[in-house]
């Protein structure tokens, strides 16, 4: 390394000399000056190359200190990766004891049930509610947006209820008018019924209000948590409490299955909803009180995280059910009280089996109708637009008719021709 020192100096007075000897034209000086670098470049070059061998051979040779053996660590992390094991975000976030966000496993998003699985998810990770707790608060403020919903159709129902006498009678003089086929009877009904129902302020089809409103909420309620237990969501599987802590799975107990259908029966039975408590209404509760039954089997399987919705919203409708029928809610509501009818004033009380076979004999009724309006519509069309038909029995222009012909075979030769025959022309 001293020597490749000197050499290096050398190299660069004989460079600042040459550099001298050019400017002061000495040709034999200058020859020699060149003829020096050269040289003295070339041995640099060799000295270089004889230093990197040597560095390289000092290195490969075996050193004499025995290394130290390796720990477990370092053959764990020695080991090669698969390419098919990559990690995914999912595998990284959970080995950092952080939850996924729904975003990341491929929910929430902006359609209705993505909405209310962002809004769960803020109930849970931004609040810190479990995900019990972030259903049930989720299910209680969405029945209260729909509540004014409620309001209103448990009023226009008070308002059908006390003038239902009325359009009774209307609705059963425009139902005999049609079956006797008298079109004028008819629109007179009709026409008087229309008036009724906007002097009174009252639409029977304002009662399909509530479940227009309810059920898509209860749809994307149904479908948004489906979606999380079938996926599944990992922190909803120890999201429970009591004997449900898997949210994922289906109640072992069959508990909620069964308070759900319970809950249902009164629902339905009192009118909750939509108001319709009429004990006259026999058939339509007999509907309705099969109806949980039916439902029950076909549910029960369902994740515990749809039965925790279901519950939640059934039991807000029995309490709301209790507060409307407090009469300082409904005079605060504007609510009208209802009115009492005897049963003779009402619709006649029939059961489904009766209803069925009314129903069944008034649509051959009404299709018998139909078809008798259609061939008195084709009757007159071809009347109007087709041939002329016959609709006499001779044509007094063409023959002479039967009875005139045997009446001039029995005339006698002798009797004068009528005086009116000659004017005939």
């Amino acid at each position: 390394k001293r020597g490749l020192s000197v050499l290096a100096a050398c190299h660069w007075y004989l460079k600042q000399y040459l550099n001298r000897c050019l400017n002061l034209q000495r040709k034999k000086t200058r020859f020699t000056c060149w003829f020096g670098f050269l040289t003295i470049s070339i041995v640099c070059l060799k000295m270089l190359k004889m230093e990197a061998a040597a560095a390289t051979s000092s290195s490969s040779s075996p050193s004499l200190i025995p290394e130290a053996p390796p720990t477990p660590a370092d053959l764990v992390t020695s080991l090669p990766v698969p390419a098919d094991a990559a990690p995914t975000a999912v595998d990284l976030l959970q080995a950092l004891s952080a939850e996924p966000r729904l975003a990341e496993l491929g929910l929430a998003g902006n359609t209705p049930v993505g909405l209310i699985q962002n809004l769960l998810e803020f109930f849970h990770m931004d609040l810190g509610l479990p995900w019990w707790g972030a259903i049930v608060v989720g299910t209680v403020l969405a029945r209260l947006a729909v509540f004014p919903v409620i309001v209103k159709g448990q009023r226009e129902a008070a308002k059908l209820n006390n003038v239902l006498p009325e359009i009774t009678k209307l609705t059963n003089r425009m139902n005999e008018a049609k079956q006797s086929g008298n079109k004028f009877e008819f629109a007179k009904a009709y026409s008087d019924l229309n008036l009724f129902q906007k002097k009174h302020d009252v639409n029977p089809l304002r009662g399909f209000l509530v479940p227009l409103v309810q059920a898509p909420v209860f749809i994307s309620f149904f479908i948004a948590l489906r979606k999380m237990a079938y996926l599944p969501v990992p922190s909803l599987q120890t999201g429970g409490m009591l004997w449900f802590t898997d949210l994922t799975a289906a109640d072992p107990f069959y508990i909620l299955p069964i308070a759900v259908t319970g809950t249902m029966f009164f629902i339905l039975e009192l009118g909750a909803e939509s108001g319709i408590d009429n004990p006259n209404l026999r058939a339509m509760k007999t509907v309705f009180r099969i109806m949980p039954l039916v439902i029950l089997p076909l549910t029960i399987n369902f994740p515990t995280a749809v039965f925790t919705y279901w519950l939640s919203s059934n039991l807000f409708s029995l309490g709301q059910v209790a507060l409307l029928r407090h009469p300082a809610v409904r005079k605060k509501f504007k609510i009208p009280e209802k009115i009492q009818h005897p049963a003779s004033a009402l619709p006649q009380n029939d059961g489904l089996i009766e209803s069925m076979k009314k129903g069944w004999k008034n649509a051959q009724l009404a299709q018998q109708l139909e078809e008798r309006e259609r061939r008195i519509k084709n009757h007159l069309d071809l009347a109007a637009k087709g041939p002329l038909r016959q609709t006499f029995s001779h044509n007094p222009l063409q023959q002479t008719p039967p009875i005139a012909a045997a009446s001039a075979k029995a005339k006698p030769a002798d009797v004068k021709a009528r005086p009116w025959k000659d004017t005939i022309g």
